[in-house]
């Protein structure tokens, strides 16, 4: 892997000595990513703004869970940073609670990369680049992943430029490569490999696409259905009728992604590999109109995680059977979308990860 492809054109022995989170003995970390925190009333983050506060303060702080931050926290390439912080003020708040008891991590993105240009004095958090989280099994490095394109490393501040000064007057959405399946697809596979070399984990963001174990949405459908179709001989009654069910809802679900992605991207999706090594993780973003995506991790196990209002959910997550956790008094819940411990994964890495 070339060395410029790093942030700042860190060389993949420092980037590789990063700041540490030991949760070896104990710990839990919860991982957000791509808030793009704004005008407050108009920005991406106003569908789930609300739940999002009342989730990191009333589950994720009074639980002990560690805080990580993981880029383009705040639009900085449309937005000044005291704008920003005045119409967020009840999740800054929130996040000074985890920071007060050194519970919290934020890494730099390519959307509030001004945090680095000059030294910030109004900014309350220290800024990190990359954060390898000790587990005692496998080490994960969490960055955001626009460190993985030369576009971003190369004019991220034209970009800047653009979005402030053209795109934010005329009211026009952001318009370059974390949109583009190709583009999406060419980062992660960076990643992977990075992962792949050293075997450890990636956890990014930038994309906006979650991913579990190096496996997106799409695939993790397609090995689902062989799983229940293996399971469907063996099965009678309501069972066998639930699987049927379950294949059939699957299938349209695999029929939106296609025509939502291109086809020939979508090949591409197991990185060239016929069994995927489980090293690359996304936790998504919170942008979604119905919900929002995270990573949770302690010393034994990480898993993808779904935060939705109740009813309002998407259909796949009340249809799948999946674990359903509440807040008391809230009507938010989470979904516990894929699980796996740590040491399962490690073997699967050191057994299918050897070059």
């Amino acid at each position: 892997m070339q060395d410029r492809i790093f942030f700042n054109r860190l060389s993949e022995s420092e980037f590789l000595e990063s700041s540490v989170l030991d949760i070896s003995k104990s710990g839990k970390v919860i991982i957000i990513s791509d808030l793009h925190m704004g005008s407050g009333s108009r920005d991406d983050l106003s569908h789930n703004g609300e739940m999002l506060t009342c989730i990191l303060e009333e589950y994720y702080y009074k639980n002990g869970w560690i805080l990580i931050l993981n880029g383009d926290v705040e639009e900085l390439q449309r937005y000044s940073l005291d704008y920003i912080r005045e119409k967020w003020a009840g999740l800054y708040r929130v996040f000074n609670l985890f920071s007060r008891e050194n519970r919290l991590f934020k890494i730099i993105g390519n959307h509030d990369e001004q945090l680095t240009f000059k030294k910030n004095l109004s900014y309350p958090f220290h800024i990190y680049q990359v954060i390898r989280i000790d587990t005692g099994i496998i080490p994960a490095y969490v960055y955001h992943g626009h460190q993985l394109s030369d576009i971003y490393t190369k004019f991220n501040r034209i970009f800047g430029f653009l979005i402030r000064h053209f795109l934010t007057p005329l009211g026009i959405k952001n318009l370059f490569e974390n949109r583009s399946p190709f583009k999406r697809f060419q980062i992660e596979k960076k990643a992977y490999a990075f992962s792949l070399k050293n075997h450890c984990l990636s956890i990014i963001g930038h994309t906006h696409r979650p991913l579990f174990e190096s496996l997106g949405r799409f695939d993790f459908i397609k090995f689902e259905i062989e799983r229940l179709c293996q399971n469907y001989p063996a099965s009678q009654g309501e069972a066998r009728l639930r699987i049927e069910n379950e294949v059939t809802a699957l299938r349209k679900e695999l029929g939106k992604l296609k025509r939502k992605e291109r086809r020939d991207v979508l090949r591409q999706s197991l990185y060239g590999d016929e069994l995927p090594v489980p090293c690359l993780f996304n936790s998504g973003c919170t942008l979604g109109k119905k919900g929002f995506n995270a990573i949770e991790m302690t010393n034994e196990d990480i898993a993808l995680v779904y935060w939705f209002t109740e009813g309002k959910s998407k259909k796949f997550v009340t249809r799948g059977g999946y674990e359903i956790v509440s807040i008391p008094s809230r009507p938010y819940k989470k979904a516990v979308l894929n699980h796996n411990r740590l040491d399962y994964i490690f073997a699967r890495i050191k057994l299918l990860g050897n070059q």
